[in-house]
């Protein structure tokens, strides 16, 4: 047995959290139209976001009104010499793609701090002629560019001959974010989006080059807490780290249906104070790439309507709660992944300082017009979560809870 080896996850140093920002970011990623009513909303006919500006006309959506939710990335080593980029891993898309030296010279200006992947400077980069990919969120907000193939090293695995997403064009969304060098998709390969043939996601070519045991043909994730910049965090690819799983616990597997590309299970049912909600049919997806949960408007209802003092926000478009609130107040939340409840922690409740100085965004928020739930950061910090390929199966296990904040103000902590 190898040796276990963790991809250390780095904390975004110049991170600002702001709940709106994020909200907007997601609304864009997936194209949800908002039921909380707020600054931006779905123009009419189009699957464009737009602004309502303060003398009620309509304006595009701009870098300033988002962020791109780069919170943790990941060292990656592309080509030979060896030049290491940090990418966004996220289990929501299935591109990898980077800042290159293809970008016009104002783009690389306006990008100080990253490392910038130079494809001549590699003996094992090789063209792809006549491939194209382009990612385009709701907004318009793009990277596009050129593909070639290259060895990538992610830990001790090295990567034959991988499809590299070279960018020649960045919105400012992305060229604003000072700390990711691109992304990493950790999704299925049949949401890539390299033209005219879809391209294997380094995770597929670890599984067809037999970088990974055959039995364990995955990955996992552990996503420390926002709020404790000291616990570590890291991703596992081929291997499960018992030594993070509770003593007496063991990780649950439920099924996935990946014919959207995503990471997506069952998750019938909610708790809030030990109350059920029934959610028949519903679904989750499970992404590294979000901060955020989002859910049913029904689920918000009953998330809030448990804090004192709660309420949608208009001009934050989201639900927020009154900053005295102590953490012992807030609500134990319960979410199903298959038959495994998985409890939100306190802590993860709250996500960032609200506009106004006296609110909290929650990290819980309305999924709008999606029809199935997201469960990024706010869930998956409260989780070891295994992405078995192999098996098409999601396995988590509740983590530790943490040390006992009883009585401190969530503000404090944001």
């Amino acid at each position: 047995m190898a040796s276990l080896v963790r991809i250390p996850i780095q904390r975004n140093p110049h991170y600002k959290r702001s709940g709106l920002k994020s909200y907007v970011y997601l609304l864009n990623k997936y194209s949800i139209t908002p039921t909380v009513q707020g600054p931006y909303s779905a123009a009419k006919g189009k699957s464009l976001l737009v602004k309502q500006n303060a003398d009620g006309t309509q304006g595009e959506v701009t870098a300033t009104d988002q962020q791109n939710d780069s919170l943790y990335t990941c060292p990656v080593k592309i080509g030979t010499p060896a030049q290491t980029l940090n990418l966004d891993f996220d289990s929501g898309s299935s591109d990898l793609w980077c800042w290159s030296t293809g970008l016009p010279e104002s783009t690389q200006s306006a990008g100080k701090g990253h490392t910038i992947f130079d494809s001549k400077k590699s003996s094992t980069f090789k063209t792809s002629q006549g491939s194209t990919w382009q990612i385009q969120y709701g907004d318009q907000s793009s990277a596009s560019g050129n593909v070639g193939t290259d060895n990538i090293q992610i830990g001790n695995i090295t990567v034959q001959n991988q499809a590299i997403e070279l960018a020649t064009k960045l919105s400012s969304q992305f060229t604003q974010d000072a700390s990711s060098d691109g992304l990493l998709g950790l999704a299925f390969g049949s949401i890539n989006t390299v033209k005219p043939t879809a391209v294997k996601t380094p995770v597929e070519n670890m599984i067809a080059q037999d970088d990974i045991p055959q039995d364990a043909e995955l990955f996992t994730a552990y996503l420390g807490s926002i709020k404790n910049a000291n616990e570590e965090s890291f991703y596992t690819f081929g291997q499960i780290d018992q030594s993070v799983v509770p003593s007496g616990s063991n990780i649950a597997y439920t099924p996935v249906d990946n014919s959207q590309g995503f990471w997506m299970f069952d998750s019938t049912s909610a708790e809030v104070n030990g109350k059920t909600i029934q959610l028949s049919g519903n679904t989750a997806i499970a992404d590294t790439g979000t901060t955020l949960l989002l859910t049913s408007d029904e689920v918000c209802q009953a998330v809030y309507a448990a804090i004192p003092g709660a309420k949608q926000d208009s001009s934050q478009q989201g639900w927020v709660f009154p900053a005295s609130t102590a953490e012992s107040d807030l609500p134990t939340v319960t979410f199903m992944v298959g038959n495994t409840p998985i409890t939100i922690e306190k802590q993860h409740l709250g996500f960032a300082g609200g506009s106004d100085g006296n609110t909290v965004f929650g990290g819980i928020q309305s999924r709008g017009s999606l029809t199935f739930d997201i469960f990024g950061d706010t869930f998956l910090q409260n989780v070891y979560a295994v992405f078995d390929v192999g098996n098409t199966r999601f396995g988590v296990v509740q983590r530790a809870p943490p040390t006992s904040t009883t009585g401190s103000q969530v503000k404090s902590e944001l």
